[in-house]
């Protein structure tokens, strides 16, 4: 068993010797004598003991009662105090400081044993309550935090489902009232109106049914082997298919290595969604780049657009769930398209980052490391 560190603080120098020679024969390790109260937390910091034996009566302006509130203030290690005599209003001022025993000079071996055993064994007890008790709080925030996070999840889902719900419902009141009155053409626009809000709605359900399962832990990293360069392929051919002429998307592939192992359904959320939005808000149409870089131990995607950019002071919450940039204007959109992108890259236990300039474009870069990658979002990476 490795011996108790007990630091002295004493300033009568023959008294600290003979008392750390008591502790030394009781199997204690003593790792200092503190002569002035000035030092205490100076040498607590450095020797890190388990507890102190704290004379009150000292020499300078810190005396014992004053060091022991600074100890259990800044570190909680249990002060045991030693005196020869105090006076009632001193004894008044030891109390404020909660010590965890009191000697007084002079004392027998077995009495200070006795009483630096009790100190340590409340003090172990007290640490197990603590720790109980501050776990317990930290799981009433973390469930208060998903409760106002979920309502606020519902009252956004609730606002956007507004505008959708709104255009079927008028788009459907022109049919029935003024059915015989409007051209085909008029018609057949009010039933695309009406096909276009239920897509809205039905891909804001997804989103948030994405982004839902990956802060409840239902979707999880599970990398399989990949062929990553024919992924990526693929998937800009089925989504170049589902575009306008207007946007051309080009795909470059850089590195020796065409096999990783990725989550292949994190990949598909984190790619589709960073295109998607390279399309969506480049509305004048041009290129759209994916370029993928395998260095053998990463897995390097990068998105670039030639479209409106976002600005700097929108940059920092972009990751956020429903939010959007200030100069999205009328492009419809979610604002949980990247906030799914983010959680994905999370799970992957990759980086994602933006470089962008209004009006110019935006490029967005997702590393993601090969080898122990995969976790839980909010899990610290080990090295």
């Amino acid at each position: 068993m490795i011996p108790k560190k007990i630091l002295i603080v004493e300033d009568e120098l023959v008294i600290a010797e003979d008392t750390a020679d008591i502790l030394i024969s009781l199997g204690y390790d003593v790792v200092g004598i503190v002569p002035t109260g000035e030092k205490v937390v100076e040498t607590v910091s450095m020797t890190k003991p388990d507890l102190v034996l704290m004379d009150i009566m000292l020499q300078g302006k810190i005396d014992g009662v004053e060091a022991a509130r600074q100890v259990r203030e800044q570190f909680y290690i249990p002060v045991v105090f030693v005196t020869a005599y105090a006076d009632k209003k001193t004894l008044e001022r030891t109390k404020l400081t909660e010590p965890f025993g009191y000697l007084v000079k002079p004392f027998e071996a077995q009495e200070l044993h006795t009483t630096i055993e009790i100190a340590l064994n409340r003090h172990q007890v007290e640490e197990k309550i603590r720790f109980h008790a501050e776990q317990e709080a930290a799981l009433k925030k973390q469930a208060q935090e998903e409760s106002e996070r979920q309502a606020q999840y519902v009252s956004m889902v609730s606002h956007e489902f507004r505008n959708p719900l709104s255009i079927i419902l008028m788009s459907s009141e022109l049919l029935r009232h003024y059915n015989e009155k409007l051209s085909e053409e008029k018609k057949l626009q009010q039933i695309d109106n009406i096909k276009n809000a239920v897509n809205m709605m039905s891909q804001l359900l997804e989103d948030v049914l994405t982004i839902g399962s990956t802060e409840s832990g239902s979707i999880t990293c599970t990398p399989t082997p990949i062929e990553v360069n024919e992924y990526c392929r693929q998937l800009v051919e089925n989504l170049q298919s589902t575009i306008t002429e207007n946007h051309t998307i080009m795909f470059t592939s850089h590195g020796d290595s065409t096999s990783a192992e990725l989550d292949e359904k994190l990949i598909y959320h984190i790619i589709t969604n960073l295109i998607s939005n390279a399309v969506k808000y480049s509305p004048q149409g041009g290129k759209v780049r994916l370029d993928l870089v395998h260095t053998g131990t990463q897995v390097v995607f990068r998105i670039q657009d030639e479209g409106i950019g976002i600005p700097v002071a929108c940059q920092a919450k972009l990751f956020e769930a429903f939010h959007r940039a200030r100069n999205v204007g009328k492009i419809p959109g979610t604002g949980l398209g990247l906030a799914i992108v983010k959680r994905c890259v999370d799970l992957h236990g990759g980086q994602i980052t933006v470089e962008s300039e209004v009006g110019v474009g935006t490029t967005f870069t997702v590393t993601i490391p090969l080898e122990n990658g995969c976790r839980r979002v909010g899990e610290e990476k080990t090295n």
